[in-house]
């Protein structure tokens, strides 16, 4: 198992967190923003991840 040779200093470490925190935060506001505008049937967006697939296969 690998160990690094240096302890990670604080800044760094709430650095890599603060960043972590901010992706997290923006993709929980992307998705509700989708789920209301679905919601509302204001949105055009659908995503059909799979069914591509399954209709690939069916064709074959």
């Amino acid at each position: 198992m690998a160990v690094p040779k240096k302890k990670t200093s604080k800044s760094k470490s709430k650095s890599r967190k603060a960043s972590w925190k901010n992706k997290a935060a923006f993709a929980v506001t992307k998705a509700l923003t989708l789920a209301k505008s679905v919601f509302n049937k204001e949105s055009k967006f659908v995503y059909n991840h799979g069914k591509e697939e399954k209709q690939e296969k069916i064709s074959n």
